[in-house]
């Protein structure tokens, strides 16, 4: 499915959603399309079933629970379809729940998908030229080549342009792994020059393809989730696997550059508990194991700072990171 040239807001087809879940409030009642990212069947106290399920769009999630008609429903609606949903928004436990009554699956022919799937803010065209800049800017020619491989493989390219970064954590929204990949690879370029002894070109390189796997990781048509790909085999090995494609037609590649080139892909999620065959025993491995931490870091808390009240001084606790973030009162956060 073609995003790219609806990414800044234009409207790619059909029918004009018009209630979001940020701007759900107790007692409304809905009637809208949303995308049902989880569906879970359980057992009432009394054996009969409910379902739990969690619908989002765009602007967030919200999880609701059907009490009636539950075995018919089940059997109608799947995690990833997207459902015309009709019920009431009730509070439970302090948080807001849907009370549904009606759920039935849409016609994708009258859904645009950027009305279920956040997108990034930034000019998905431009980034990708300055992705091809940097290209350029490489000066060992076998790595050059191999970049230029995948950028002349169309559809890679459109997939990275388009592939969300992560599910939840990070630049998960449309676009957000090309803007990830950008973000690392200009803060290679700013960091290769500090430290002496660096292999920058490599690095770079490690940079903008250490993800290249998550192309084939996610599926991104209505929610994001994980391919059969993704789940069995996650985005570090496919990567490994798309690059190795490419080096059985780069005859000059050497042996060594190459296994240094994959180590930084196996370790830049920094130790096995975190996801890395191997933990990062390079220099440029260790840098770009912090980079990629730093660029997801920082991205994740502004991205949490952007849901909170901006009147507030402190956002609310940040489960993950185990802290509360100060904001200041008044105080814009920056998209930089």
């Amino acid at each position: 499915m073609e995003y790219n040239q609806g990414i800044k807001g234009k409207r790619l087809r059909g029918r004009m959603k018009t209630q979001f879940v940020k701007d759900l409030k107790a007692g409304d009642s809905v009637d809208d399309m949303f995308a049902l990212t989880e569906k879970n069947l359980a057992q009432k106290k009394d054996g009969n079933n409910f379902i739990n399920v969690v619908l989002s769009d765009k602007t967030g999630s919200i999880k609701g629970v059907v009490w009636d008609n539950v075995d018919a429903l089940s059997q109608t609606v799947s995690s990833g379809d997207p459902v015309q949903i009709e019920g009431i928004v009730s509070e439970y436990r302090g948080v807001l729940q849907l009370v549904i009554k009606k759920m039935a699956a849409c016609s994708l022919e009258a859904l645009d998908p950027l009305d279920f799937i956040p997108a990034t803010r930034r000019d998905i065209d431009a980034m990708f030229e300055r992705i091809l800049s940097l290209t350029a800017s490489i000066e060992i020619p076998y790595l050059k080549k191999l970049l230029d491989m995948f950028w002349s493989d169309t559809e890679v390219v459109q997939k990275f342009k388009i592939a969300p970064a992560a599910k939840k954590m990070h630049h998960a929204y449309l676009g957000g792994l090309l803007e990830h990949s950008l973000s690392m690879a200009l803060l290679v370029d700013k960091i290769a020059g500090h430290f002496s002894g660096l292999n920058r070109d490599l690095l770079l390189t490690g940079a903008i393809l250490h993800d290249i796997g998550k192309i084939r990781e996610f599926e991104y048509k209505f929610s994001i989730d994980y391919t059969v790909a993704g789940r069995l085999l996650n985005h570090i090995v496919i990567g490994i696997q798309m690059i190795e494609q490419k080096l059985l037609d780069i005859q000059d590649f050497p042996e060594e550059e190459a296994y240094l080139l994959k180590h930084l892909i196996v370790s830049h999620h920094g130790s096995r508990e975190f996801g890395s065959p191997e933990p990062p025993k390079t220099i440029e491995a260790v840098l770009l194991n912090y980079i990629d931490e730093i660029d997801a870091k920082v991205t994740g808390i502004r991205d949490f700072i952007s849901t909170q009240d901006p009147t507030e001084t402190w956002t609310s606790y940040h489960r993950l990171l185990e802290r509360y973030f100060y904001i200041g009162k008044n105080k814009e956060q920056s998209d930089a």
